[in-house]
């Protein structure tokens, strides 16, 4: 069995001289190969060691994506030290302090961007030794150095030490832990899952159970390097296969990254993209707005041909069978006159997505595989490392989250942890190579998630007959009606975000109460499209009544009589529905850094509108409360 060591080892002498790395200097995407790629390790992880560096030490890493955040990571590797990834969307405060000093990191390595939010922390962290900057900066404070003086360090001792390093990188096992990734905060406080070297060597030979990709193959990896879908899924399973991983272009701020993004895409030309619903919610937008542009026949054709490929796709592992096969030849001029010219934004040899990180919504997949660029939706849990199942171009069925990986047990278990039938929904749980060493000091939180070797994983899902993994939504996050009936909200959020265009974020809350309510924030930009076609003489009371009316009327699709009334109970939905004062975001603390609501705190922070809901003022949803609440968010803007 392999260490990460071996591993990349192997592949320097298999496709030593391929592109392993691209990043934009001067201009342009200039590779770095594999060869050049272990020189840098060795010259940093022999910096490291002169520096102190030992065995099991750990070190805190704070970066945007980019060559010097796989070199470190592999550096640390190299010393039997272990990586403390941390997300470059934490904020200067307790969340980012807790991660460091709960870790014991004697070093932080850090880019220019994150460097301000490490000195506005230092005097709350007394353990740290020093702070490594990976960007040259003229103003180096006290405990700081520059990765560069430390590379130069390395390149010195390596010269008199290189049995010694080689002898330390030797002394690595597989078992030895390889990362802390802590959890995004949903709970209390976050977990450090500890992951080993194994549990990221097995879980890249998962990933290609049912999948290949060749060595020419390149993705532009925008997601965060540290989330534990792109370091397995995009990091390490592109290694394995000798293909290339290129960074996107940082910019000053979230926006300019972004931006730089789509241009990055086009100088690229990326083979394959990893994807998360809020990703590829605005790739959809954007194509939809530039088709928008083209005028109403534009519009109607593209409509057209969207509808027909999506009927022609069926599930996907049924696609143009049947009848539909003596269609092919309109589902070929279609794809020639439109969906080819898309594809082209996007770099002209994207293959296909892989999703992860979320539940991506069926509607998504199907509009992706319409375009010819399907996105491919996975499962996974950074206790995990994360791959669970994963749909592929040969295995596939839109809506589910494809089989179940090889090597890996998986069962669904009811509350008292039995194993359920297929079709039947429970917990999913899991037991394989790729499952965590266990929580870094938390030996309460580990027994309760891994019990005989079993990771129960707190996700709701069932396996069909076919063995294809459905993920519903959390299983200890169900809501309990007055009668004790539990149900998945997920889903239902995610549905009526979807459909109720007037609505962005959505939660649902029931804790034995007497019906559901809902907690909901507005679509600005889609209320004042509405408020625009609305008779200028209303008074703006007026105007958030049919405001108002307009998303009762697209909630009660959902309900008896609407088109929409099979889809969920109606003793699910919201009987009693208010509009937040505010929006879930990083800021306030009730999206974590991966942009998933965090349920208690939503709870927790709007309890008074929770109570208020189960008033008989609280039922009736055109009130004062209501229309005060949607002014405010249209007079923000």
């Amino acid at each position: 069995m392999l260490s990460i060591i071996n591993y990349f080892e192997e592949k320097v002498k298999k496709y030593g001289d391929h592109p392993l790395l691209w990043e934009k200097r001067e201009g342009r995407f200039q590779p770095t190969t594999y060869k050049e790629t272990r020189e840098q390790v060795m010259d940093l992880a022999a910096g490291l060691v002169d520096f102190g560096i030992k065995k099991g030490d750990r070190l805190a890493l704070l970066s945007e994506g980019r060559n010097s955040w796989l070199v470190s990571e592999l550096a640390i590797l190299f010393c039997g030290a272990i990586n403390v990834p941390l997300s470059t969307k934490l904020e200067a405060d307790q969340e980012l302090i807790f991660r460091i000093v709960h870790s014991e990191s004697r070093v932080i390595i850090a880019s220019g961007n994150q460097l301000l939010k490490i000195r506005q922390i230092m005097p709350n962290l007394p353990a740290v030794e020093k702070i490594i900057v990976l960007d040259n900066l003229n103003d180096i404070q006290e405990k700081e150095i520059s990765y560069k003086e430390v590379v130069n360090s390395g390149k010195k001792y390596l010269k008199n030490h290189l049995q010694e390093i080689n002898q330390i990188k030797d002394s690595v096992d597989f078992n030895d832990i390889a990362n802390i990734s802590y959890t995004s905060g949903t709970t209390a406080q976050p977990k450090g899952i500890m992951l080993s070297h194994r549990n990221y060597t097995a879980n890249v030979e998962q990933a290609f159970s049912f999948i290949d990709i060749p060595a020419h193959f390149r993705t532009l990896v925008v997601l965060p390097w540290d989330h534990a879908f792109a370091h397995t899924a995009a990091l390490y399973a592109f290694m394995y296969k000798g293909a290339s991983i290129a960074s996107v272009e940082t910019g000053k701020n979230q926006i300019e990254t972004l931006k730089n993004f789509a241009n990055n895409i086009l100088e690229i030309q990326p083979h394959v993209l990893m994807s998360v619903p809020a990703m590829a919610k605005n790739f959809r937008k954007n194509i939809e707005k530039g088709i928008a542009t083209k005028g109403k026949f534009s519009s109607a054709l593209f409509n057209l041909a969207m509808r027909y490929a999506i009927w022609y796709n069926g599930k996907g592992n049924d696609k143009g069978n049947g009848f539909k096969k003596m269609t092919t030849p309109l589902y070929k001029l279609f794809d020639n006159i439109l969906f080819k010219a898309i594809r082209v934004r996007f770099g002209g040899n994207l293959q296909f997505f892989i999703g992860g990180g979320a539940l991506l919504d069926i509607d998504l997949q199907k509009f992706f595989y319409a375009l010819g660029i399907p996105m491919y939706q996975g499962y996974g849990l950074s206790e995990a490392a994360p791959i669970i199942s994963a749909n592929t171009p040969n295995h596939h069925k839109l809506g589910s989250s494809g089989p179940i990986v090889q090597n890996l047990e998986v069962r669904i278990c009811d509350d008292q942890g039995r194993e359920l039938p297929a079709e039947t929904s429970g917990e999913i749980v899991i037991k394989g190579e790729n499952v965590m060493l266990g929580y870094w000091k938390n030996e309460e939180a580990t027994r309760e998630t891994i019990k005989d070797g079993w990771l129960y994983t707190g996700d709701l899902g069932y396996m069909d007959q076919e063995g294809y993994l459905y993920v519903l939504g959390r299983f200890k996050s169900l809501l309990i009606g007055s009668d004790g009936e539990k149900y998945s909200p997920e889903g239902i959020e995610e549905a009526i975000i979807d459909h109720c265009p007037l609505i962005d974020q959505f939660v649902l809350h029931n804790n034995q109460n007497p019906y559901t309510v809902g907690l909901i924030v507005p679509n600005v930009e889609q209320t004042k499209q509405l408020i625009k076609h609305l008779d200028g003489d209303l008074t703006p009371e007026q105007k958030a009544d049919k405001v108002l009316e307009a998303i009762q009327e697209q909630l009660a699709e959902f309900k008896k009589g609407g088109k929409l009334e099979n889809m969920y109970p109606a003793r699910w939905l919201p009987s009693a529905s208010i509009i937040l004062p505010e929006a879930f975001t990083e800021a306030n603390k009730l999206l974590n850094s991966t942009m998933k609501i965090v349920r208690r705190k939503v709870e927790e922070h709007f309890e008074d509108e929770i109570n208020f809901l189960y008033s008989a003022e609280g039922r009736e949803f055109q009130s004062e409360r209501n229309r005060k609440n949607l002014n405010n968010y249209l007079t923000k803007q």
